[in-house]
């Protein structure tokens, strides 16, 4: 393996996050290395719902994906309790894009665009100069932690978490199956959801969650009895996939020459659908601050893009919790769809978030009047 000495910029850690981030540094004419122990494209447990703020950060870093990749869709519905709440994005549309595909597709733009990859080598250690990767010591400027929510980085630098919710945990399966709508369906149990997302025209994801053990596909009839009839006897596409969902809060993202960027800056519950559109627009704050040489711009940055994120995920966690919020808040999101498309385009950047606290009072009267 033959690996430069010198680089701008560092990257622990290649999945989504870290080729984002290397991205974003090179849009600056940084020269950037990304080291993984992993051969790329990887799967993962994921619903697979890329929203519209996360396409839009990548095409700022240079990735286009549309129907070639996946398939389109205009809105969310919430699905329980004899309700159906549907919304629809204000403006351009998500997309239902299967993990390995979106992999692929950030790194061949990474390696088109000059990006470095030293594949199946190790990080090891944090040096004072740079990181040591299988065995060799690289010098960096920068350097970034990509490497997921057990993140190894973090640890060397000293930027555990300070506050951690509830570890939940998710499945998903991928079926044989002609979608039947235009959104992201949620399906609402207690104490569990479960997310159904067009991955292209003949292929749904399918995802579970719930608290561990959490909810097994052998059981949806009895957990989401409607749901498993209308799937009927699809067969699967693929094995089954697991991985625990948590949200957590760091202190910092950044200490000196270190920033923390996706999962290992902190996660967000799966309940929002947010993950990767969170660390898409990470990345373009980040490569912003890399070529300022202002690692306080982007912790400042991104305490800004997760925060209505985590007052979402609380807000739908109790959701989870609580039968008569389930109850109280499907009743009264399908019953005044307007508040919820705002509280959609407050979810997906399209309105600014300080218009969250007038949107909440508005649901937390609803909620009250509900019937």
């Amino acid at each position: 393996m033959r690996l430069p000495t010198e680089v701008d910029v560092v990257i622990a850690g290649g999945g989504p996050a870290g080729l984002a981030a290397a991205l974003a540094a090179r849009r600056h004419g940084l020269s950037v290395l990304v080291a993984d122990r992993a051969d790329p494209p990887r799967d993962k447990a994921c619903g697979e719902g890329l929203l519209p703020d996360g396409l839009a950060a990548l095409r700022r870093l240079g990735v286009a994906l549309g129907p070639a990749h996946g398939m389109s869709f205009r809105g969310i519905s919430f699905i329980g309790e004899g309700r159906v709440a549907a919304a629809r994005f204000p403006a351009d549309d998500g997309l239902g894009v299967r993990r390995t595909v979106l992999h692929r597709a950030l790194r061949e733009r990474a390696e088109a665009v000059g990006v470095a990859t030293a594949w199946g080598a190790p990080v090891e250690a944090l040096e004072p100069h740079g990181l040591r990767i299988a065995g060799r010591s690289l010098k960096a400027r920068w350097i970034v932690g990509a490497d997921g929510g057990q993140s190894r980085l973090r640890l060397w630098a000293g930027l555990g978490p300070v506050w951690s919710g509830a570890r939940r945990v998710g499945i998903r399966r991928h079926v044989r199956c002609r979608p039947w709508s235009d959104h992201v369906e949620v399906h609402w149990a207690a104490g569990a959801q479960a997310y159904v997302t067009p991955v292209g025209a003949d292929a749904l994801c399918i995802a579970l969650i719930g608290a561990a053990p959490g909810p097994r596909f052998a059981d949806l009839p009895r957990w989401f009895p409607a749901l498993a009839e209308r799937l009927g006897q699809a067969p699967p596409l693929g094995p089954e996939r697991g991985a625990i969902t948590q949200s957590t809060q760091l202190a910092a993202v950044t200490s000196g020459r270190v920033a923390l960027i996706g999962d290992a800056a902190g996660g967000i519950d799966a309940v929002t659908g947010e993950g990767l559109a969170l660390a898409f627009r990470q990345a373009v704050a980040l490569g912003d601050a890399l070529a300022a040489g202002d690692l306080a711009a982007y912790a400042a940055a991104h305490r800004k893009i997760v925060a209505t994120a985590h007052r979402m995920a609380r807000l739908l966690l109790l959701m989870d919790r609580s039968a008569l919020m389930r109850r109280q808040g499907l009743r009264a999101l399908a019953a005044r769809p307007r508040l919820f498309e705002s509280l959609l385009a407050l979810h997906v950047g399209a309105r600014r978030p300080s218009g969250l606290p007038r949107a909440l009072a508005s649901l937390a009267w609803n909620l009250a009047v509900a019937r």
